[in-house]
């Protein structure tokens, strides 16, 4: 497998409130090797070193300050002391602006924009979808894919699977047309039901060995939003399942 498996933090977003040390000591313990942090200005220093000490890269961070703080700038700045390379805005943008031409030229001018500021810090811009940006269509096509081909090509993208499902994506495929721009994924499971709590990866309805293999050399980052039982067991469980799916050469062609 040419990336380790990834984990975002806000999965265990209670537990990091109250110790974040021992839960990414956690972490670290259900052999993840990777983490996605989604607060990267709240002490970075000091997350980078733990993060170093326990052996985690930082795959990429949700960086929501980007659209929600007046100045990118000490969000970017928190993104690159952690270590990673890929800052990722991961909502702010209004939903409504997705069912519009209009309203998704003004959202593509605005990560086009933020994209450009990264590069100065030596980050790539990422943007991570829910439902709402495939839920609408333009002309048939889903608004997402329609922002895709107004972004820069500086501007990447990070695909909740299962949000993507939810809204009636066909992912696999999906994948497939927007080829090299998803340098990530959002790897969840569960019935497909808004509002419902989700499972562990592969306990659910989604096809994740056809997904991964659409994008086998994506970040592979678990999440689950909610979770019906233990968190924790659910995460070992997820990384437990990936792992064999890599062992089984069924991400195409991943070892």
């Amino acid at each position: 497998m040419s990336k380790p498996i990834s984990v975002q933090l806000y999965s265990v977003r209670e537990h990091m409130a109250e110790d974040r040390d021992a839960t990414l000591r956690r972490i670290a313990g259900l052999g993840y090797q990777a983490v996605e942090p989604y607060a990267p200005a709240d002490d970075p220093k000091g997350f980078k070193a733990l993060a170093d000490e326990l052996g985690l890269t930082v795959s990429g961070t949700h960086a929501g300050g980007l659209v929600r703080d007046p100045e990118p700038g000490p969000t970017f700045e928190a993104v690159a002391t952690l270590g990673t390379q890929l800052a990722i805005v991961p909502a702010g943008i209004p939903e409504a602006e997705f069912t519009t031409r209009d309203g998704i030229a003004r959202a593509a001018d605005l990560l086009n924009g933020l994209a450009q500021q990264a590069e100065g810090y030596g980050l790539t811009l990422g943007y991570h979808n829910h439902w709402w940006e495939f839920e609408p269509k333009i002309d048939g096509v889903h608004a997402l894919e329609v922002l895709a081909e107004q972004l820069s090509p500086q501007v990447v993208l990070e695909i909740d699977t299962y949000w993507a499902a939810i809204a009636g994506a066909q992912v696999p495929e999906l994948l497939g047309r927007l080829g090299d721009r998803v340098v990530a994924l959002h790897v969840k499971d569960g019935p497909l039901v808004k509002g419902e709590p989700h499972t562990a990866v592969g306990a659910g309805v989604m096809p994740v060995p056809q997904i991964l293999a659409a994008r086998p050399e994506a970040w592979r980052v678990v999440e689950l939003d909610s979770c019906a039982g233990d968190i924790f067991e659910a995460l070992a469980a997820s990384h437990a399942y990936l792992t064999e799916l890599a062992a089984r050469g069924a991400e195409g062609g991943a070892a």
